[in-house]
């Protein structure tokens, strides 16, 4: 009896203390689901995503709006807010893998094919000899005019080469740290004499440009390829290699300022395009303009007997005269260039 009494106050006790504990806990429960009535709603933020979960756009889309249009299209019109420009990679792959993977064998296929033809040929003789008669031919502001853009083509020229090509044919061979010196060099010498190279060419063109334009005359000069493979051919004060050599030089020299002024203040141009189609188009005229310049130093010089002498002296043999630029020598001496004399031998 008495044991039944103690559980049944035990009973009790626990009863009352369940009861106490779910009085507590209700007020707790209520508040954490019903919020008070004076709450605010507020936006936690998040958006709703689109349905479909891969996005409207393809990868290859996402990727041409943000470089900023196709980078196979090089020549469209670059969109406003674009973050990459699409022309850089075809610009370096055309720089590094044809400019400066082929370009530079230019000049050294043209030495080649001259020394060929040098050793096959041999120089052009007067075939009449030195009659030990001369005539004007240049004045000296000319001859100046002309060794002036000589000295400063032949600056850029060595220094441009070495800028193209010392990372492929220097550094290999003497370090990176030699030819990092030396590129430095050859750079501050090429932008130095760049604009010095403007002013040779606008007085090469004032002092040359006449007797440069191009006759009927010439179609007989290049149907007989100027005589180097026999044969008479009739000429001016300059033959159509001449003149293709100069208006050249007039040509591909000014593509190669207005380039090299673009290279120098980039600022010029508002779209990147044309500083990248500059350094191309500098590198391409300037090496072909190296490349022909060969020829024009061989014909001058141990290609032609007599030549060299026309820049040196100012003057020529009237024989040489006769034989490469007859008609011209008919307008300055008034008299026949087919009446060639013997050179006279001397005791």
């Amino acid at each position: 009896m008495q044991n039944q009494f103690h559980s049944l106050r035990n009973f009790l006790r626990l009863s009352v203390l369940m009861l106490m504990l779910a009085a507590f806990a209700a007020p707790v429960a209520a508040q954490s689901v019903r919020p008070p009535g004076n709450a605010v709603n507020l936006d936690d933020g998040i958006e709703e995503g689109p349905s479909n979960a891969l996005g409207d756009l393809s990868d290859t889309e996402i990727w041409d709006n943000f470089r900023g249009g196709n980078p196979r299209d090089i020549f469209a019109p670059a969109p406003e807010g674009q973050v990459m420009t699409t022309t850089g990679q075809q610009w370096r792959m055309i720089r590094e893998k044809f400019i400066r993977k082929y370009l530079g064998w230019a000049p050294l296929i043209v030495i080649g094919l001259l020394a060929v033809f040098y050793f096959a040929k041999g120089p052009m003789k007067i075939s009449a000899g030195r009659s030990g008669k001369t005539i004007p031919r240049f004045t000296l502001s000319a001859r100046v005019a002309h060794w002036f853009m000589a000295a400063v083509f032949i600056i850029l020229g060595l220094s441009g080469m070495i800028i193209l090509l010392g990372r492929v044919v220097i550094a290999p061979y003497f370090g990176l740290e030699f030819n990092s010196v030396l590129t430095s060099a050859a750079m501050q010498g090429h932008n130095l004499f760049g604009p010095v190279f403007i002013f040779a060419l606008i007085w090469l063109f004032i002092k040359f440009i006449r007797g440069n334009f191009f006759q009927w005359v010439d179609l007989k000069w290049i149907s007989k390829l100027g005589g180097f493979f026999g044969g008479h051919v009739s000429s001016g004060q300059f033959n159509f290699g001449e003149k293709s050599w100069f208006w050249m030089v007039i040509i591909v020299g000014s593509v190669i300022s207005v380039t090299g002024v673009i290279m120098l203040f980039p600022g010029l141009v508002d779209d990147i395009r044309w500083l990248q189609l500059s350094t191309i188009l500098h590198a391409l005229g300037a090496v072909g303009l190296i490349a022909v310049a060969f020829g024009h130093i061989y014909v001058g010089t141990i290609g032609m007997e007599g030549s060299l002498d026309s820049m040196l002296k100012g003057e020529v043999d009237e024989n040489w005269a006769k034989e490469h630029h007859d008609l011209w020598y008919e307008e300055m001496t008034g008299k026949s260039a087919s009446e060639t004399k013997a050179p006279e031998e001397t005791p």
